[in-house]
């Protein structure tokens, strides 16, 4: 009878499928976004200060990570490449640029996918 109780069910896999197909979804559209000279990004990373090959580093970082989030025997690297990636994003809110209340975004998606792949790190 308890064992019925503590074991938990397991997740639908078309659940799984859309949370994974919208997070790779998102990212890819992130990481071309990244590509649009007309978008707020070349500005941006300007301010950041490396130069602007790092702007095309992190779109294709940000596109590989959705695609990989999409396949799910690759769906935990590319969680994981997208939560470090949504984590270097909080920390140059941070450091380089001084807005610590701007890296709250990426905080939270860098704790939600990684919330997300720790509940798929069994399977």
């Amino acid at each position: 009878m308890f064992e019925q109780v503590s074991a938990g069910e397991p997740r639908s896999p078309i659940t799984d499928w859309c949370v994974r197909g919208g997070i790779g979804l998102a990212f890819v559209a992130f990481g071309a976004d990244k590509f649009s000279a007309d978008s707020m990004w070349p500005q941006f990373f300007a301010q950041v200060g490396i130069g602007q090959w790092f702007r095309y580093f992190t779109g294709i970082v940000e596109i590989l990570g959705g695609i990989l989030t999409f396949l799910p025997w690759t769906a935990q690297y590319g969680l994981a490449t997208l939560a470090c990636t949504m984590a270097s994003a909080a920390l140059i809110w941070i450091y380089p640029l001084g807005q610590p209340g701007n890296s709250i975004v990426g905080a939270i998606f860098c704790f939600g996918l990684s919330a997300y792949w720790w509940t798929r790190r069994s399977r």
